[in-house]
């Protein structure tokens, strides 16, 4: 995980390029030629599926996170509580992300899954993806100290996936792809606030 952020961060400003081209073309640059048209899962542009292959990974590591303090001993219940729900929600978007990419005949294209994890440590600002530092004092901490990095770092890790998934509202053209990012934008917003609220309460 040691190079993973930098390409993170080139490829989100590569999807705003390549996106904002393609609007500006009128045109659908990622539409599968043998789909129907008029079937909106067959409509789809470089940005939504560079919204697939960044948030998979993304949602990847915050359950990740989230197992990890699920492991841990001493967790404020309402902090485990969270956890679950992350969990609960990101995992079922995983499955249908990858499963676009499938349709979009775009898994070979070097970022889907956990291979996009490769290349992007190392970047802090807009992706919000943890260091291997950052992992390694949550992984060692306990109690509320554990309470505390996950609650800290996994708004960080949230906020990342409000730019990504604006960006994807902003310049995406496949409508699945697009109510995703806006569930997405809806649901972890509000968890923002709670894990605000969580934070001063501990």
């Amino acid at each position: 995980m040691l190079k993973t952020r930098t390409l993170f961060a080139a490829t989100l400003a590569v999807a705003a390029t390549f996106a904002l081209s393609s609007c500006a073309a009128g045109t659908s640059t990622g539409t599968s030629p043998s789909s129907s048209a008029g079937t909106e899962s067959a409509v789809f542009n470089d940005a939504d599926v560079m919204f697939a292959q960044m948030m998979i990974p993304h949602h990847e590591q915050a359950v990740q996170m989230s197992d990890d303090l699920l492991a841990k001993d001493g967790i404020d219940q309402r902090v485990t509580d969270l956890a679950e729900q992350i969990k609960a929600a990101q995992e079922p978007e995983i499955v249908q992300l990858n499963g676009w990419l499938t349709d979009w005949d775009a898994t070979d294209m070097g970022m889907s899954g956990t291979d996009g994890m490769d290349g992007m440590d190392g970047m802090g600002g807009s992706d919000g993806m943890m260091s291997d530092d950052d992992m390694m004092a949550f992984e060692n901490a306990q109690g509320t100290d554990a309470d505390r990095l996950f609650l800290e770092q996994m708004t960080v890790h949230h906020e990342g996936a409000l730019t990504m998934a604006q960006l994807e509202i902003d310049t995406g053209e496949n409508a699945d792809a697009q109510a995703l990012a806006a569930n997405i934008v809806t649901t972890q917003t509000a968890e923002i606030t709670v894990m605000a609220e969580l934070l001063v309460t501990l």
